[in-house]
């Protein structure tokens, strides 16, 4: 093949505009054109195997009420409001009415414990929670430790101490105007559960969808093309569910599936097959799991899938070569974490991809390979993988986060001068290409390690 990614890489300039809102790039613009408004944005199915379409129109009207009834109780730029539900279209709606008002969204797992829920909460100082039935006991039970929670609105859950998302929506009118957000202004607070007794969110702003854009049209073979739909059982609480998945979606106005529940082969196999899937973001373990469950899937699903980016370090060679065989498609490696997603990976149709290789930095983002002097590694040494506030033209990276949630010091510790540590260790070959080599052990570091 003609590597083009020399020519890629050195070309590459950021572009990002002074205001910038994610709500009004995913969704309201479309809905201004009343051609465009009639796209689809979402599919979704339930557990029970109901489905429903949203329009690009219909997300941006409901996003519109929400973000009045958001107002009128008086949430304003800056405060945090928590999305805590399933995979469906209202909470794309709520994430969209958080932006347009200027606040910073907070998406959690529904089906996440009361404990977990109640630190994330209480360390976000959340002002307001949006929820379904799922979410319903943990958020209730969170809200007895969480004084600043005042108001909680629920989608399809009746009680007392809950305001009902329909009649909150029906008296809102559908036309509101979003708040003139600057591009470094904050949008999502992540939390991720782990071993810290204290959650640490992750503070990301407007812009971390630009910087997420090179490696997802990279890692997807150059998406959009025409008639592409994307589905990924990355949850909308996630920086691969958010910013790897459904935003960049949207912001071509492509359509997105939802399906809430856990990962099942069959199940994936069959979204892919009915929904006529182009795109999708899958983990090696999900890939795992399909080839385990179906060796010849192509013998039973019709597939259309033409972009298949793998979440992780690296994806193993019998792997890899499984998707070539079995699912007609070259597997792209994709590395991020929450605090800069798409740093690095493959795109095979313009440059080689080499099964178990992280592959190479998209476009726009400076990497290193660090010693523990913090000097560049000569060629196949390991060291720490480092990414620079700065691409090679001297710009801001907008990926980058904008640092830990009210924990200056634990941002500070992950910066060497300029350059944020990862905590994983790799090597770069003579081509260009890196691998991974573990992780740095924190008590190496004096860093809490924590990845989403």
């Amino acid at each position: 093949m003609n590597d083009q990614y020399s020519a890629l890489y050195s070309s590459y300039h950021w572009l990002v505009p002074t205001q910038f809102n994610i709500a009004d790039a995913c969704a309201h613009r479309w809905a201004e054109n009343p051609l465009e408004g009639r796209r689809i944005a979402l599919f979704h199915e339930t557990e029970t195997g109901r489905r429903e379409v949203w329009t690009y129109s219909r997300l941006s009207d409901t996003a519109n009420q929400l973000a009045n009834g958001l107002v009128r109780m008086g949430v304003q730029p800056g405060d945090r409001v928590a999305v805590v539900m399933a995979k469906r279209p209202e909470a794309v709606a709520a994430c969209m009415a958080v932006f347009s008002v200027g606040g910073i969204s907070v998406p959690l797992g529904a089906d996440a414990s009361g404990d977990f829920l109640a630190a994330c909460l209480h360390n976000a100082d959340a002002r307001v929670a949006v929820i379904d039935a799922i979410a319903g006991p943990g958020v209730l039970q969170a809200q007895a430790k969480c004084p600043g929670l005042t108001q909680i609105v629920g989608v399809d859950l009746q009680h007392e101490a809950v305001i009902p998302w329909r009649s909150l929506l029906a008296r809102q009118p559908t036309a509101f105007r979003s708040v003139a957000t600057s591009a470094h202004s904050p949008a999502l607070l992540l939390y991720s559960p782990g071993l810290l007794s204290v959650p640490q969110g992750v503070l990301l702003p407007h812009r971390a969808l630009i910087g997420a854009m090179p490696g997802f049209v990279a890692s997807q073979n150059w998406f959009p093309k025409k008639g592409d739909v994307f589905w990924s059982p990355a949850a909308w609480t996630t920086a691969a569910g958010l910013l790897g998945t459904l935003l960049p979606t949207l912001y071509f106005g492509h359509a997105v599936v939802g399906a809430p529940g856990s990962f099942d082969a069959a199940l994936a196999l069959d979204i892919m097959e009915r929904y006529r899937i182009t795109n999708t973001l899958l983990t090696a373990e999900q890939l795992q799991a399909m080839m385990d469950a179906y060796p010849l899937p192509r013998e039973r699903f019709h597939l259309s899938l033409r972009g298949l980016a793998v979440a992780g370090p690296a994806i193993e060679p019998m792997l890899f070569e499984w998707c070539q065989d079995a699912l007609d498609t070259t597997a792209n490696a994709a590395f991020g974490m929450p605090e800069a997603v798409y740093l690095m990976g493959q795109s095979f149709r313009k440059w080689p991809a080499k099964a178990g290789s992280m592959g190479r930095p998209y476009p726009g983002h400076q990497l290193a390979v660090l010693d523990d002097q913090g000097q560049p590694c000569r060629t196949d040494a390991v060291g720490e993988l480092a990414v620079h506030r700065n691409d090679m033209h001297g710009h801001p990276d907008p990926a980058l986060f904008l640092g830990y949630w009210r924990n200056p010091a634990a941002t500070e510790n992950r910066y060497l001068n300029d350059w944020y540590l990862t905590s994983h260790l790799a090597r770069i070959d003579a081509d260009g290409d890196y691998w991974h080599a573990g992780r740095k052990h924190a008590a190496a570091t004096g860093r809490e390690v924590r990845m989403g």
